[in-house]
C-alpha cells in the first residue's frame, strides 16, 4: 500500500538521517516487530528494554511510510469525545482511555530525554474550537464532561481565543493545558538508532512473502527466499494491517497537509495546537522553525492515485482555511502532501491478539492520536510477554464492535 503522496515536510526537512540493510540471511530472534514507522520504533524500545532479543523489520526505507506524512499533533482527546465515549464504553472505562493518551505525553517527553533525541517534542496547549455556532452546545457539554473528570480545562469565548492566540473565527472552545508536538520521523530514526547500539536488529527493504503462524512460534519467509523464525511476532503496520486482517476492523481515509514559509516573528500560537468540531475536521500546529501547519480536508481512501490527484484542490482549501482562521499572519505555502490514516468506530487503537494469528500481537493506533496510542501500546506489550493483563486491553481487542 502506498500510505502517502509527494513528499513530506519531514523528510524534506532531515534528509536521510539512518540507513539501514535488508536482511539477505536466514535468522532467529526471541521478537519480530514489522513496522518501522514510529510505532514498531516504540515497540522495539520497549522489548529491548525488557531484555528481549528484538529484530524489525520494514519493507520500505524507515519512517518513510506513515510517519513521514504524520502531522505529528500530540493529544489526550480522542476523536471520539468523552461524552460520546462515555455512552459507548461507559464513564470509568471512557476516562481511562483519555487519562492515558494524557500520561502518553509525558512518558513520550521522558523518553525523548532519555534517547536524547533531537525531534523537537514541546508541551503545549490545547485549543478545541467551535466550527459553527450549532456546535457551541454539544461542545459545552464536553467542556462539562472533561472538567467534571477532572481533566484541566477553560472554557475560552471567541474574543478571548482571537486576543490571546490569534485565532479568529471561533464560536468559543475548549483550552487543555495538556498537549504537544514532535517530529515523529526523527524520533522514530532516534529511537531506532538508540537500540541498535544495544542488540536491536534492524533491516528495512525487507519484504514478506508467507507467514506460518503456530502456538510454538512463526516462521516468516521473505520475497528473497530468506527465513526468520521467532517466539512472537509483532504486527506495527498500521493501516497495512489491512491486507491481511480479514474483517473490516478499520475505515481508511486519506488527509492532507500543507505547511507554510517561515515566519519572520513568533506566532501567538507557538505554544499550542488547534483542532476544531468540523467535519472533517482541520487541525493545526508551528514547526520548531516557525512554519504553520495545517492539516484535514479528509475524505474517503480510494486509491493513492485519487488522493495524488486532490492534492492541490486539497491544498488551496486548506491555505484558505488558514488564511480564515490566522487573518493577521502572512501564510505562503511551501510544501503540500497526503497520506492515509485510519479511523475505528469508538475512536481506540487495536493493541493485543487476534484469534487468526497464533503467536502474534497487534500495536495499530488509529486516528488523531496514533503516537499516543502507540506509547500506551508499549505498556501493554511489556504485559503481554510478561504473562500479565492490562487494565486496558479489552477495549482494545478485535471484534469487540
Amino acid at each position: 500500500m502506498d500510505l502517502r503522496s509527494s513528499e513530506p515536510f519531514w523528510l524534506q526537512k532531515n534528509g536521510l538521517l539512518n540507513s539501514y540493510p535488508s536482511l539477505q540471511e536466514d535468522l532467529e530472534t526471541e521478537i519480530l516487530i514489522v513496522g518501522g514507522e514510529i510505532t514498531g520504533s516504540l515497540i522495539a524500545h520497549q522489548c529491548i528494554n525488557d531484555g528481549f532479543q528484538t529484530t524489525l523489520i520494514d519493507r520500505r526505507d524507515i519512517a518513510n511510510g506513515s510517519t513521514a506524512a504524520t502531522t505529528s499533533m500530540l493529544q489526550y482527546e480522542i476523536d471520539v469525545p468523552l461524552s460520546a465515549l462515555i455512552a459507548k464504553i461507559g464513564k470509568e472505562a471512557a476516562i481511562q482511555n483519555y487519562q492515558a493518551c494524557s500520561d502518553a505525553i509525558d512518558t513520550l517527553g521522558a523518553l525523548v530525554k532519555e534517547v536524547k533525541s533531537k525531534c523537537g517534542f514541546k508541551k503545549k496547549k490545547s485549543l478545541y474550537f467551535a466550527a459553527y455556532k450549532k456546535d457551541v452546545a454539544a461542545l459545552k457539554r464536553e467542556f462539562n464532561a472533561r472538567k467534571e473528570a477532572g481533566f484541566p480545562v477553560k472554557w475560552l469565548e471567541s474574543e478571548t481565543i482571537e486576543e490571546l492566540y490569534g485565532v479568529s473565527h471561533t464560536h468559543g472552545g475548549i483550552l487543555s493545558d495538556q498537549a504537544g508536538s514532535i517530529d515523529a520521523y526523527k524520533l522514530a530514526h532516534d529511537l531506532l538508532k538508540f537500540n541498535s547500539k544495544k542488540g536491536l536488529c534492524i533491516y528495512d527493504k525487507t519484504i514478506i512473502a508467507h507467514v506460518d503462524y503456530g502456538k510454538n512460534g512463526v516462521q516468516v519467509s521473505l520475497e528473497n527466499g530468506r527465513h526468520i523464525k521467532c517466539k512472537k511476532l509483532i504486527y506495527c503496520n498500521g493501516f497495512e494491517s489491512t491486507e491481511i486482517i480479514r474483517e473490516n476492523f478499520v475505515k481508511l481515509l486519506s488527509t492532507y497537509a500543507i505547511v507554510g514559509e517561515q515566519q519572520p516573528e513568533k506566532l501567538h500560537m507557538e505554544n499550542l495546537v488547534v483542532w476544531n468540531t468540523a467535519n472533517p475536521y482541520i487541525y493545526m500546529r508551528t514547526t520548531t522553525d516557525h512554519r504553520i501547519l495545517i492539516g484535514g480536508e479528509d475524505e474517503d481512501y480510494v486509491s493513492s492515485t485519487r488522493r495524488e490527484a486532490n492534492l492541490e484542490k486539497k491544498a488551496k482549501k486548506l491555505e484558505k482555511k488558514v488564511w480564515q482562521l490566522l487573518p493577521d499572519t502572512a501564510f505562503k505555502r511551501d510544501f503540500a502532501w497526503a497520506g492515509t490514516f485510519g479511523e475505528t468506530k469508538d475512536g481506540l487503537p487495536y493493541i493485543g491478539i487476534h484469534p487468526d494469528f497464533d503467536s502474534t500481537y497487534f500495536v495499530l493506533g488509529f486516528g488523531g492520536n496514533g503516537i499516543t496510542f502507540s506509547v500506551t501500546g508499549m505498556e501493554l506489550v511489556s504485559c503481554f510477554l510478561a504473562g500479565k493483563s492490562h487494565k486496558l486491553s479489552e477495549y482494545y481487542r478485535f471484534q469487540r464492535n
